[in-house]
């Protein structure tokens, strides 16, 4: 993760990016898209940081919609190199322009946590107002988002936290709230309409039963990706970049409907400690790198 690399230059359809925040997503230094290329060889020295926010440096041709100068943030391809560096290359197609209000770290922590929630709930799950929904880990990145957007579109909201977690979880949107390391979610609650879970494993194997009949699970468990059980198999899904939905989100975050949460920030000379798991955090949202000065 450290030494320098030449600044890349955008293709068509792409945009250079001065990234001044990055999120953190510790589990991606396993994930396949890190270690293989799209074609199966072996890659080494990979830039992680899939998501930012940042300055838009060039563009290139038919990468429409954007100026340079233009604050934005956005995802980019997960076999690209990422953003945990000065500079990173992202689809135009994945990139929004950055929600005002937000300081730049604050918007680095949004993207894939954000997208991956609105994905869950409504594209997979198809959420309609009144269902009861249990989302698993609902204060970490993705889950606090999965609370906050079934709660506005009118579902009764369920998570499981730690005991340390609960208010803050309350305070998202959620109406019951099971601290899991001292009860048994499938002894409090039953018939849910949606399971949304982040937790895979053992969360994830007894949480069918907590299901009514047509119940959805959808589950972003890594754990899940290789599984050959079949019903595991059509639940798991893996965030895709959609820059209509991350617009959205951003109305959302100016409009105060929805909240970013940043757990931890750290300088970019400390990343390599933030992906080996030695910075102390407190469990709720994202963490991210600090890459520049970025107190705007």
């Amino acid at each position: 993760m450290e030494g320098r690399a030449a600044r890349p230059q955008p293709a068509r359809g792409e945009l250079l990016i001065r990234v001044c925040a990055a999120g953190v997503t510790p589990t991606e230094l396993s994930w396949y898209p890190t270690t293989h290329t799209k074609t199966g060889e072996k890659r080494d020295g990979a830039v992680p940081g899939h998501e930012f926010s940042g300055v838009v440096a060039a563009a290139g041709e038919d990468a429409d919609g954007f100026q340079i100068g233009q604050a934005v943030f956005g995802m980019n391809n997960w076999f690209a190199d990422g953003a945990t560096a000065e500079y990173c290359i992202a689809p135009s197609l994945a990139v929004a322009p950055k929600p005002q209000g937000l300081t730049h770290v604050e918007a680095a922590s949004v993207p894939i946590g954000a997208l991956t929630a609105w994905q869950g709930i409504f594209d997979r799950a198809k959420l309609e107002p009144g269902e009861r929904v249990l989302v698993h880990g609902g204060a970490g990145a993705v889950g606090m988002f999965a609370v906050q957007l079934a709660r506005f579109y009118g579902a009764h909201v369920i998570t499981t936290v730690s005991a340390r977690n609960a208010a803050f979880a309350a305070d998202l949107g959620a109406e019951q709230v099971i601290d899991y390391r001292t009860s048994r979610f499938e002894d409090r609650v039953r018939d849910m309409d949606v399971v949304f879970d982040t937790v895979g494993g053992e969360s994830l194997a007894r949480s069918w039963g907590v299901l009514k009949p047509g119940g959805r699970m959808v589950t972003i468990a890594a754990g899940s990706e290789g599984t050959t059980d079949g019903r595991v198999k059509e639940a798991f899904f893996i965030v895709e970049p959609n820059r209509k939905q991350l617009a959205e989100i951003a109305a959302m975050l100016e409009a105060g409907r929805l909240r970013a949460v940043v757990d931890t920030v750290v300088p970019l000379s400390r990343a390599p400690d933030a992906y080996a798991g030695k910075v102390e955090r407190q469990g709720r949202g994202k963490m991210v790198v600090a890459v520049e000065d970025v107190s705007y």
